[in-house]
């Protein structure tokens, strides 16, 4: 089965230079168009497996482990763990890639890193970093209960004595990404864990999770304020994924997407919640779809 190759490039952060890993696909011809996707909050870009296969016949897909998760550095100062700063790397990666336009998928985090990225701008008469958006499961207002719930268990220092241990506990948390298979899931899980003296850790920087500790009701909100005002600035063709049991991006916001800033596209998943792993046939294809 066809595998990507890991790569890296240097990213500027406070205290100097880290590593961002990205795992690059190779497209059908080298000049191929570049199809960047980004994973959740305590995810890697492993989780894109499945839809790169697909899009690969079309696309070289690049998808990067944001810092502090998979094989990317962890930051020295936590306080790097935002949005913002991932948007930067982000730059980075796409002038790595020596391209001036990519389509984008973004999971919760990463949409909200591709609505960052997307709203940048040149001069004028510059086209946009992203030709089409695809947020999957996010928009610019998020359900504060939904952080709340987040935080209750991102950035725990976790050991399992199996990897199918840990995959189990990832699966009480992950209910949301809907029904998968025994194997689908292990696929899903297993980039997740390394194995450190006889015992599975999660692949990430238990300090990805301290932003969550200084979230408050009013900072959620200025956050949405800012958020919608990045939003209403795209021009991109936009499609917006919304699992219909989400806690995390309500239909209310979902709707409101469709009809402010580039007046997305919406597709809501029957029976999944926050948020869809896209490595089922049927969600690959709505995907696929809408990037021809």
């Amino acid at each position: 089965m066809t595998q990507p190759d890991l790569r890296f490039v240097n990213c500027l952060d406070a205290t100097g230079l880290h590593r961002m890993a990205y795992w690059e696909w190779a497209g059908p011809a080298a000049d191929a168009p570049v199809l960047v996707c980004v994973h959740g909050l305590s995810r890697q870009g492993r989780d894109f497996d499945a839809l790169a296969r697909v899009m690969s016949q079309r696309y070289r897909v690049v998808c990067p482990d944001v810092a502090g998760r998979g094989q990317s550095d962890w930051l020295r100062q936590p306080g790097g763990y935002q949005i913002p700063a991932y948007v930067s790397d982000m730059v980075a990666l796409l002038a790595r890639l020596d391209v001036e336009q990519v389509d984008w998928v973004g999971t919760s985090m990463g949409g909200l890193i591709g609505l960052g990225v997307a709203s940048l701008r040149g001069r004028e008469g510059q086209p946009g970093l992203v030709r089409r958006l695809v947020l999957n499961d996010v928009g610019p207002a998020i359900r504060f209960e939904a952080l709340q719930r987040i935080g209750a268990y991102i950035g725990k220092t976790l050991r399992f004595t199996s990897l199918a241990e840990g995959a189990a506990y990832l699966r009480t948390i992950s209910e949301g990404f809907g029904p998968h298979s025994d194997e689908e899931w292990l696929a899903l899980s297993a980039p997740l864990f390394r194995e450190e003296g006889g015992e599975w850790r999660l692949r990430y920087d238990p300090a990805i999770g301290l932003p969550f500790a200084t979230i408050t009701p009013e900072f959620a909100a200025a956050g949405e304020a800012a958020l919608w005002a990045a939003y209403d600035t795209l021009s991109c063709p936009t499609l917006v994924i919304r699992g219909a049991d989400s806690d995390l991006l309500t239909s209310e916001t979902a709707r409101a997407m469709t009809q402010r800033g580039p007046g997305a596209r919406l597709v809501e998943l029957p029976g999944i919640g926050h948020a869809p792993t896209l490595i089922h046939d049927d969600q690959i294809a709505i995907v696929k779809d809408f990037l021809s």
